[in-house]
């Protein structure tokens, strides 16, 4: 199935793997937490312990405002996870080019003061 990788400080790369869990989980090392921050049928499938293993902080995610909600830790990817399906499924043309574009900038975080900062990573 078609998927993008989004690895920490790393642009977005298109990946095929095999459709099963050991390959999904091979990706974000470990075991595996769909979310699905998206209006659209695409899930972000992330180590379910991320945060807690210290792995390294990688994407924001931010609501209709542009406000940071949460930070994904660790490698992450994207694929398709049709509501009248209950197994995921490779992304098609239009989700890739809307995806690719959604992570393309890499992302840097500070912690000044209690304060978070997230800059662009170049």
């Amino acid at each position: 199935m078609k998927i993008i990788v989004v690895e920490p400080q790393k642009k977005p790369v298109v990946q095929e793997i095999d459709a099963g869990l050991e390959a999904m989980q091979k990706i974000v090392g470990g075991s595996i937490e769909a979310v699905y921050p998206f209006d659209d049928p695409v899930a972000l499938i992330c180590n379910a312990e991320g945060k807690l293993l210290g792995l390294p902080q990688n994407r924001t995610l931010r609501d209709d405002a542009g406000e940071v909600y949460d930070i994904i830790s660790g490698t992450f990817f994207l694929c398709a996870a049709p509501p009248d399906s209950d197994r995921f499924k490779g992304l098609d043309d239009q989700q890739v080019k809307t995806y690719l574009e959604h992570f393309a900038m890499p992302e840097m975080f500070l912690n000044v003061g209690g304060d978070l900062f997230v800059l662009p990573c170049l």
